[in-house]
């Protein structure tokens, strides 16, 4: 007869704890962002899994609460500040951060993995997954393994793509991620690739004997919102855009995702589209994009803030011309399969992970100047049956690789594969 997780007698089915590491918030943009919402509602229903979430309090990219559905508040400290929530059934606890700089996420990171530990030991709770997102706290992996396996769990890490080549972070930061990478999936107890391109770099660099591959997952539900929903049409009148009138990106606001090269082509193409660009902003790189390309004299380049509505981002998504992805250094992105899972024409940047994911539902450009202004201007006279093969294939490779069904069914496996 089997025991379960509180160590009693039991012959019911074990609850699978999962102590899930490393996204700032729930459902905000980025791509474990993403990933998290996602996959804990694939599993809200799900009795033999259970989800601690652990959010950031404070600082860059912090959990606020009040812009989730369904949020069942279950602890507050002295001041009154939401500690602890339920969301979809999971655990989520926030973790305050110092303002250290570039060093916060390193300090985040051990903070909730140390909470985590103690939360099991706390509540007596066996045999837990701690699943890391990204390589960060190399640093400290060894003697958090250690407390890992000393209440009987398992460390899993998700490696995320080459977080040592992002253009944000100085040549030391850099060595160091790239150091930590080697730390963390050395100790690792299984290794979790979004990417079938991020897989074999693990084999071929660490050469570690457990990897697997799940990748991250979209839909192709068409928004609930139809095309004259008040809601939509408002928003379109209040940034300046019609439907299929505009050129769309979803995503963080940072050098690597290459901003600066769509920017500067979409201002050197012919097109009478609009440019529009859904992300939260910082002055400073925005800035530094006006100073090199003087973008706010072209009126078709529209930064239009962000959109946390899921169904109105779905619906703006459908109702753009194109789509750019200009993502470089990750394995599977998010805001890419979303893209082609809605949008018809899909202007992705010609590096491995993008072309793993659109194959022949993708139009691919390069970084050269002038490759993307040329392919610009041939996409904006597309016929429309051209139009229409390309929205079918890209929905077509969302249903057969990327469905979030399919990958909440992959994880459910892994969670179920743990071994006692």
């Amino acid at each position: 007869m089997a025991k379960d997780n509180r160590g009693k007698a039991s012959d019911k089915k074990q609850v699978q704890h999962v102590f899930i590491i490393g996204s700032k918030s729930i459902g905000q943009y980025g791509g474990y962002e993403t990933f998290v919402d996602r996959l804990i509602g694939e599993h809200e229903k799900e009795q033999s899994v259970k989800y601690h979430v652990a959010c950031k309090a404070n600082g860059n990219g912090f959990m606020d609460e009040t812009k989730l559905e369904g949020v069942k508040v279950t602890k507050r400290d002295k001041d009154g500040n939401v500690t602890e929530f339920t969301y979809k059934n999971a655990h989520v606890f926030k973790i305050s951060c110092p303002n250290i700089g570039s060093a916060a996420a390193i300090y985040y990171d051990r903070a909730a993995l140390l909470y985590s530990i103690q939360y099991c030991k706390n509540h007596n709770i066996q045999h837990a997954i701690f699943y890391i997102l990204t390589c960060r706290i190399g640093l400290f992996i060894g003697d958090l393994v250690k407390k890992i396996r000393d209440i009987g769990g398992k460390y899993y890490l998700n490696p995320d793509g080459h977080e040592w080549m992002r253009a944000k972070w100085s040549g030391i930061v850099r060595k160091y991620w790239k150091w930590s990478e080697k730390k963390m999936v050395g100790l690792a107890d299984l290794v979790v690739c979004d990417s079938v391109n991020i897989e074999k770099y693990i084999k071929k660099e660490y050469n570690h004997p457990n990897t697997t591959y799940i990748s991250y997952g979209a839909d192709v539900t068409p928004s609930t919102l139809a095309d004259d929903d008040p809601k939509f049409v408002d928003w379109l009148n209040e940034k300046g855009l019609k439907t299929q009138d505009y050129y769309l990106v979803v995503g963080r606001f940072v050098p690597e995702n290459n901003y600066e090269t769509m920017i500067r082509e979409f201002m050197k193409s012919k097109s009478s589209r609009k440019f529009a660009l859904i992300t939260n902003t910082n002055e400073k790189f925005l800035n530094e994009l006006d100073q090199k390309l003087d973008w706010k004299k072209d009126p078709r380049i529209k930064f239009v803030g962000t959109v946390y509505d899921k169904e109105l981002l779905k619906k703006i998504r459908e109702c753009a011309y194109g789509y750019f992805h200009g993502h470089e250094v990750g394995g599977t992105n998010p805001s890419l399969l979303e893209a082609l899972g809605s949008t018809k024409l899909n202007l992705l940047l010609d590096v491995g992970f993008n072309r793993e994911v659109g194959a022949d539902a993708g139009l691919y450009w390069k970084k050269d100047e002038g490759v993307l202004s040329r392919l610009i201007d041939q996409v904006d006279d597309m016929n429309e049956t051209l139009q229409t093969e390309y929205s079918l294939k890209a929905k077509e490779r969302i249903k057969s690789a990327y469905s979030w069904k399919y990958i909440g069914q992959e994880y459910k496996k892994l969670w179920k594969g743990f071994a006692r």
